[in-house]
């Protein structure tokens, strides 16, 4: 019988792309249940399954629960409350570490007790990296088992040619400001190492959030200063809301660099994202991006690597040496069946743990 999953959350696009791109699978996922009714059916945040009371009231809906990400506000003590449910119910826990410090607190320790809680109370454990892995080891002397990013772009695009432009460019996508993110510092030294790169031009996107004054997330600092830099020669300035998908592959595409101004971290969508379409990434060496995918590393601040390389040089290697690094779609579907035959191997043995744990209780 095929196992019913219960993953936190399930909607998201990792989640979807668990399953192989032909459906042959022997998993079943629940559904995100609906948050509030007064949210649209595609928000599955904050996820209703760690809620106290879910695994009780639907423990005969689901055979084992899968946490991926979204548990940033729900506190340790409850995340305590879940295991313990599950526990009593007999369900196996499988969790999934994508953050090692999580992008959108500001301070770190909050995010440590929850994955200490979560860590121990698994059954397995997955990662995206070795280097993810090895930190693991190293925190809790736990074995995770790696298993790598599926591809984020859909068919036709992911094997579409990239439209040839004009110039080189380079870009750097503020956001919405996560905790994690520190744009104005990384876009200060693009500025800086224009002139150095003929033909270079640098496209800076902000949501209209952060860049509106008065507004309740605007960013005093940075707003005025991107206006500033918008004004002078070699670098656009695009303000908008979110993104569709298609408009974000469009806006990758139009890159021929994209640089991730983060401050700490550990994996990204973004680069996936990234891979699948061509563009090359100059990332932080904090968290673990060059062990996910190919890219170029610059020295995040504070780093302890003894000869990180500079921003600088990041871009010059980018800029002279145009590397090509899109993945090949038919090597992302092959990937795509590894990734999934791989949770269903992990499902199956922590369930297989499971049933001989009840038959060493009854006896």
């Amino acid at each position: 019988m095929s196992p019913v999953i219960a993953s936190v959350p399930a909607g998201h696009v990792y989640v979807r792309h668990l399953a192989p791109p032909d459906g042959d699978t022997t998993v079943t996922r629940l559904p995100d249940p609906r948050p509030r009714a007064d949210v649209p059916d595609a928000q599955w945040w904050p996820p209703r399954m760690l809620e106290p009371g879910w695994v009780d009231a639907h423990a005969a809906d689901f055979d084992v629960m899968h946490v991926h990400f979204g548990f940033d506000a729900v506190s340790p003590d409850d995340l305590t409350r879940v295991a313990s449910s599950l526990r009593r119910h007999g369900k196996p826990l499988v969790l999934t570490v994508h953050d090692l410090r999580n992008p959108h607190h500001h301070e770190r320790e909050l995010h440590d007790a929850q994955l200490g809680v979560l860590v121990e109370a698994a059954d397995a454990l997955i990662t995206l990296t070795p280097g993810a892995a090895a930190e693991i080891a190293e925190r809790w002397g736990r074995e995770a088992l790696v298993v790598p990013h599926p591809h984020v772009v859909e068919e036709p695009r992911l094997s579409r040619p990239r439209a040839p432009h004009r110039g080189f460019v380079i870009g750097v996508h503020a956001k919405s400001l996560r905790a994690g993110m520190d744009p104005l510092p990384v876009i200060e030294g693009i500025v800086a190492t224009l002139p150095e790169m003929p033909g270079a031009r640098l496209r800076v996107d902000a949501h209209t959030d952060v860049m509106t004054p008065g507004g309740p997330r605007h960013a005093t600092d940075l707003e005025p200063r991107l206006r500033e830099l918008a004004a002078t020669d070699g670098v656009d300035l695009h303000v908008h809301d979110y993104f569709s998908d298609d408009d974000l592959w469009d806006y990758l595409q139009s890159l021929d660099v994209s640089v991730l101004p983060y401050r700490f971290g550990t994996h990204s969508g973004w680069l996936e994202a990234c891979h699948d379409l061509g563009t090359t990434v100059v990332a932080p060496d904090c968290g673990h991006y060059a062990d996910q995918r190919p890219c170029l590393l610059y020295g995040a601040p504070g780093s302890l690597a003894a000869a990180a390389p500079t921003l600088r040089d990041a871009l010059l290697s980018a800029y002279h040496e145009r590397p090509s690094w899109r993945a090949e779609p038919e090597e992302r579907r092959r990937e795509r069946h590894d990734v999934s035959r791989a949770h269903e191997q992990v499902y199956a043995a922590v369930l297989a743990a499971a049933a001989e744990r009840g038959v060493a209780c009854a006896s």
